[in-house]
This record gives structure tokens, C-alpha cells and sequence, in this order.
């Protein structure tokens, strides 16, 4: 059975939703017996993420800190961290629904979590590119 600890720092998104979409998109990927955090925060935390991790003193949509290991049994993927505030400003230039951008994170943040990485291109960006559509296209039930 898989396990997703939620944290909102935001008033917009709704707990159950946010578990359903993490736990259909573990679903999905096959993966079992998973444990996996998300943190929904605003565009000054995650910036200092961003610096701090990743060297980037901006804002970005969703950050993954993999973790990968085994506890009793129980796979630790690691945590998501969104951006509410990033969320809501490209949900609105790529013209869908609030919802379907942190579901869009939700898939991007769990997929980095177990080891792709788009950045690096080629054929990683492609592999992540398809198994990212493929899980969408399943959570919109098509």
C-alpha cells in the first residue's frame, strides 16, 4: 500500500485531491509499497529551495528530492515541492484548469523522484517526456 504525507501551506488545493492524484499516479508507474511527501508552499519558499539545492535564486514549479531507499519494506521515493503561486500563473498562460497544472506537477515532481531526468536530453528527456504523457493521458482517463 502506498503512503503520501501531504502538507499545504495554501488554502486552494484540497488534501483528498491531492492524494488521489499522487496515489493514481503511483498507480499507474507500477509502483508499490511507496512512501512519498509533497509540500504545496508559495513562490518565496520554494525560490529558497531553489537556491539552496539547486543554485537558482528564482521561482520554480515543482522541485523533487529523491530519496530511493528501502525502510522496513517500504520504498522512501523522497518529497515534491509546488509552487501554488507558479501553479496558478502557468495554468493560466497554458489555458487549463488550476487542477490539471498541480496534477501536471504531481506526475513531473514523482517521476523525477524515481530517477529521470529531462534536463539531461536526448533520449532521457524523451523517456521522460512520453512516460509524463502516458501518466497524464491515464489520469484524464484516455
Amino acid at each position: 500500500m502506498n503512503e503520501v504525507q501531504i502538507q499545504l501551506k495554501t488554502k486552494r488545493l484540497s488534501r483528498k485531491f491531492l492524494l488521489k492524484t499522487a496515489l493514481r499516479t503511483l498507480s499507474i508507474l507500477g509502483i508499490e509499497n511507496a512512501e512519498l511527501s509533497i509540500l504545496v508552499t508559495d513562490d518565496d519558499e520554494i525560490r529558497a529551495l531553489n537556491k539552496r539545492y539547486r543554485g537558482k535564486d528564482k521561482p520554480t514549479d515543482v522541485l523533487s528530492f529523491p530519496i530511493g531507499e528501502r525502510v522496513g519494506g517500504k520504498l522512501i521515493l523522497g518529497d515534491v515541492v509546488i509552487s501554488e503561486e507558479t501553479a496558478l500563473r502557468q495554468a493560466k498562460e497554458l489555458g487549463h484548469s488550476f487542477k490539471e497544472e498541480v496534477a501536471r506537477l504531481i506526475v513531473h515532481g514523482i517521476i523525477h523522484l524515481l530517477g529521470y531526468d529531462h534536463e539531461k536530453g536526448g533520449e532521457e528527456e524523451k523517456v521522460f517526456r512520453n512516460l509524463e504523457e502516458s501518466v497524464h493521458a491515464q489520469l484524464r482517463g484516455g
